[in-house]
């Protein structure tokens, strides 16, 4: 933590640095021209028109005289008018303080917001060590640290089903569906003959393809029912891929059992139903 409030320090004061830098170059480009070097170009271009109009005879004597006196006037009375502009240099200086004032205020206000809400005295803890703490209160943690604990457990000890078939089911709620199929495969590897795993690997891979059961769910799913015909889940998504390839006779043999063991109230259980394709020309 101290390293993280040194570099924060440092990276202020160079802002800081930066800001007084630019107004110091704006004070040594010094003043843009101002209204008054405008007025007095104005005011020579509008003389020597009355000298070239003397020179064609145009004006003379009295009215030559008449017609400077009156340009003279004119251009007093515009300059009397308008306020003293402004110098770059000041109106720099004066926005490089506003921001450097801004920067000094966020700082500061950051600083004290991590104070309140903060742990400043708490050192950074590596990866492993928060791993290893969150494997001392198991029931407490959301799906991801679960699944950081597992896989801590697993890579320990790569040869053990339940280490493997639980990382699996901690990944698969933690929103990873390949990590999930993966570990799952490593377990059923390790046991085949355990149906669940196969179950719980196809709808893995099913997750995987946004909900489509492909060929290698499938096969988890058949090797499921082979091993224990009552793996309900694995007969909901075999029904749902035999409903999609319009086979009714085989959707009525997934579904059957399933919509068995459901009470017959349950919105499950009538939404299968509903669904359930008719067998008076079956398989067409």
């Amino acid at each position: 933590m101290l390293i993280f409030w040194t570099l924060t320090g440092l990276a202020c004061a160079m802002a800081g640095l930066l800001i007084l830098s630019a107004a110091r170059a704006a004070g040594r480009a010094g003043p843009l021209p101002d209204g008054e070097a405008v007025r007095g170009r104005l005011l020579a271009r509008d003389l020597a028109e009355l000298d070239r109009m003397a020179a064609r005879g145009v004006l003379a004597g009295a009215e030559l005289e008449s017609a400077r006196a009156e340009v003279a006037r004119r251009h007093l009375e515009a300059s009397a008018g308008e306020p003293a502009p402004a110098t770059d240099t000041a109106a720099r200086r004066g926005q490089a303080r506003w921001v450097l004032a801004g920067a000094g205020a966020t700082t500061l206000a950051a600083l004290a917001i991590y104070l309140g809400v903060g742990s400043p005295g708490v050192a950074d803890q590596p990866y492993d060590r928060r791993v290893a703490e969150w494997a001392e209160t198991p029931g407490m943690l959301d799906a991801p640290r679960l699944a950081a604990v597992m896989e801590r457990e697993a890579a320990s000890r790569p040869d053990n089903f339940e280490a493997q078939s639980l990382l699996g089911a901690a990944r698969f709620e933690a929103g990873d569906p390949i990590g999930a199929a993966s570990a799952l495969r490593r377990a059923a590897m390790l046991r085949p003959e355990d149906a669940r795993t196969w179950a719980r690997l196809g709808e893995a891979l099913v997750r995987t393809q946004d909900g489509e059961v492909g060929s290698d769910a499938e096969m988890a799913f058949l090797r499921a029912l082979e091993l224990d015909p009552g793996q309900l889940g694995a007969r909901y998504f075999l029904g749902e891929l035999a409903l999609e390839r319009g086979e009714a006779a085989r959707v009525h043999e997934m579904w059957g059992p399933l919509i068995a063991v459901l009470a017959p109230t349950d919105p499950r259980r009538l939404d299968l139903e509903s669904r359930l394709p008719s067998l008076s020309g079956s398989e067409g």
